[in-house]
């Protein structure tokens, strides 16, 4: 069908099967003389001068035709029932407001090549086509298309990192928010080209389900799936039957097809053979209610043959930012590894996350911590007073990114922790907000209207940096020298203030990683470390700490 087409991208066939469109990259010219002026503020981001442009290729005769051209990249979004149209987008920056930039929407007569503009958001999102071509599913955040998505209430500033679903009608030209009062957040939809409803994959809590949407009742049904966080979902064209995969807590990721009016059967277990001689953690769900009698969610993952008669050392994990912990299986940070070298580990998910409803999610914006790093010391009290198996005096923390940041503010405001560990933390926000690749998008999100120069107190008394003298928690910093994200400086910088201050501090570097650290050798490394680190704090056992780098 297509031969040696250099740089090419993604693709999408054609209802029919009888073309395909696809993007090519054409990449920028190298930067030689080591000087680049910047044209904006992404454009720090390698390749983001590279440009995808779309082509066509029709089958079987193999022709092709080139789609778009220009100086913006262009995204397919969706093809036509019928074939003879395309919706595809271009993302531009907009300095003006937040979130500076925008996103214009297209649709492309593919006969004539007639282009004709859809409508221009502030947010991203993106678009499909109805089966009878009639009307657009769009999935964007809940300021998408002015309030009419918003539910959140009067004065509050929603997350527009909650993404909800829209319908808009070609013939009438309306939009209705069909997710505005549905609390789960939208991860992924599929317009049924058999039945008259929309099925939805959504972040519902910690868990990720599916629900079917009835475009005639309007109304949202559970379709129950054998795992507890749903990962990815296909749909056949022509009957209801669904293929999806996943895992739950304690089930690692397996496939399974599924009668969408019925129920699952296995499709393929490919974790059978390498968990059959694992005993893996038993989990239990466990809340609390907070100041605002708000349930706030979590879960326990108990030690494999607990005693409930014995005293067990604790690690707490959360995230503190805007995405719940959901209960998927393993992981960066995995629980069933920790809790099976005999540690109760308790998972919680404090106020701000999205799949929660519009309101729980906004709490997230303009907080940076406040609410969060007060419910986790709450929560931490409760489950200590709830369980008197857990050693109240060997209780650690741990958080990563956004969760960095929430370990190391919240070590500023509490001493119940033996120790803590902070990957990739954030230490200073407004160092992290103009230095990180997103941390300005970022923020123009979560700070929403709120700069260095108007908000002083809140980048400086949320920031762990500028209140390093309360630290006196013991605590290992990790960081990949490459992070683009949250850069190394901000476990420098702390590293620099504790070590100045006489604290007990770590800092382990990862060259050339970037956010997450990938390479084998030091994934293995920086997994042995942190586990080795709550050894030495919460067992009272250094050996592992000590072989590991006292040689050095």
């Amino acid at each position: 069908m297509l031969e040696n087409i250099k740089d090419f991208g993604s693709y999408s066939w054609a209802p029919d099967g009888s073309f395909i469109i696809y993007s090519v990259t054409e990449k920028a010219p190298e930067d030689k003389n080591g000087v680049h002026r910047l044209k904006g503020m992404e454009d720090r981001q390698p390749h983001l001068r590279n440009r995808n442009f779309l082509y066509i290729v029709n089958l079987p005769q193999g022709t092709r035709r080139r789609l778009t051209a220009g100086e913006i990249s262009t995204d397919l979004n969706s093809v036509s029932p019928d074939g003879k149209k395309i919706i595809f987008s271009h993302l531009l920056s907009n300095y003006e407001e937040r979130p500076f930039s925008k996103t214009q929407f297209y649709i492309l007569n593919l006969a004539t090549l007639k282009l004709d503009s859809l409508w221009t958001s502030k947010w991203r999102g993106y678009v499909q086509w109805s089966p009878d071509g009639k009307k657009l599913l769009v999935i964007g955040a809940p300021s998408m298309f002015g309030d009419i998505g918003v539910n959140v209430p009067e004065g509050t500033i929603p997350n527009d990192y909650d993404t909800q679903a829209y319908i808009y009608d070609f013939k009438t030209g309306s939009i209705e928010p069909i997710t505005r009062d549905f609390d789960p957040q939208i991860n992924q939809a599929i317009w049924s080209k058999t039945e008259n409803a929309i099925y939805f994959r959504v972040t519902d809590r910690s868990y990720g389900n599916l629900y079917r949407y009835d475009l005639k009742k309007k109304r949202f049904n559970l379709i129950k799936s054998e795992v507890e966080v749903m990962r990815r979902l296909d749909i056949a064209n022509n009957k209801a039957v669904a293929v999806y995969y996943g895992s739950s807590a304690a089930v690692p990721y397996k496939a399974y097809i599924m009668d969408l009016k019925k129920k699952s059967r296995l499709l393929i277990d490919p974790g059978k053979k390498d968990y059959k001689d694992v005993v893996l953690s038993k989990v239990e769900r466990w809340t609390f209610k907070n100041e605002r009698n708000f349930e706030i969610e979590g879960r326990i993952y108990y030690p494999p043959n607990f005693d409930p008669k014995k005293k067990y050392p604790c690690i707490v994990y959360y995230y503190g930012g805007t995405s719940p912990v959901t209960r998927d299986f393993d992981g960066r940070y995995p629980k069933n590894l920790y809790s099976a070298q005999g540690y109760v580990v308790y998972v919680m998910q404090p106020s701000g996350a999205t799949g929660f409803g519009q309101e729980f999610s906004a709490l997230h914006v303009n907080e940076w911590g406040t609410i969060v790093v007060n419910e986790i010391i709450d929560g931490t009290k409760k489950l200590l007073a709830a369980h008197p198996f857990i050693d109240k005096s060997h209780v650690g923390c741990i958080g990563a990114s956004y969760g960095g940041f929430t370990t190391e503010l919240l070590l500023t405001k509490t001493d119940i922790f033996s120790t803590a560990v902070s990957h990739a933390g954030i230490s200073s926000i407004a160092s992290y907000w103009g230095e990180g690749y997103w941390g300005y998008e970022y923020g123009a999100v979560a700070n929403a209207n709120s700069f260095p120069w108007n908000k002083k107190e809140y980048f400086i008394n949320q920031s762990a940096l500028f209140n390093a003298d309360k630290i006196n928690t013991p605590i290992l910093l990790t960081h990949g020298m490459a992070d683009t994200n949250v850069p190394p400086g901000e476990s420098i910088q702390l590293y620099t203030a504790l070590k100045l201050l006489g604290r007990e501090v770590e800092l382990i570097q990862f060259n050339g990683e970037n956010h997450f650290i990938l390479d084998y050798n030091k994934r293995s490394q920086w997994t042995k470390s942190i586990m080795a680190w709550f050894d030495k704090w919460l067992k009272e056992q250094p050996q592992w700490w000590d072989d590991l780098y006292l040689s050095e």
